[in-house]
């Protein structure tokens, strides 16, 4: 299974989140049109090379709704670290501790992780508030 989600690199906040059993570049253009239509456009957007993220499904989209593209270099892991850092901690604080049996279980318990990431979390990178603070706040 893979994990997309979509994160306000300025409050942590996960605007948009889904689970699928494949890389299909229209799961990931589904989740950020969804997002979209929720919270409204970005400026900017960014990514890894992966080649989700680099097929004309991704790319048109992101230039149609004029949404800037980022991505990062080969090697640059510290580009994404606010999304690679939300999922190295819902695997140690959720997923790894807790085996489910099905993917509707897995799906519930990365669902309710969010929301608590979200609303109930604390984040040390902004002087231990909640991302939905920061993030109304921004709005």
């Amino acid at each position: 299974m893979y994990l997309t989600a979509i994160i306000d690199n300025y409050s942590r906040y996960i605007v948009g989140h889904q689970l699928s059993n494949t890389l299909e570049a229209e799961t990931q253009t589904n989740l950020l049109e969804q997002s979209i239509t929720r919270y409204g456009k970005p400026e900017i957007i960014n990514s890894d090379q992966g080649s989700q993220y680099t097929c004309e499904n991704w790319v048109n989209y992101l230039k149609q709704h004029q949404i800037k593209i980022s991505m990062d270099g080969k090697g640059r892991d510290t580009d994404n670290a606010y999304i690679e850092r939300f999922f190295r901690t819902i695997k140690r604080e959720k997923i790894y501790l807790n085996l489910t049996s099905n993917v509707s279980e897995l799906r519930e318990m990365i669902d309710d992780y969010v929301d608590y990431y979200n609303y109930q979390r604390s984040h040390q990178g902004i002087e231990r508030r909640k991302p939905v603070h920061l993030y109304q706040q921004a709005s």
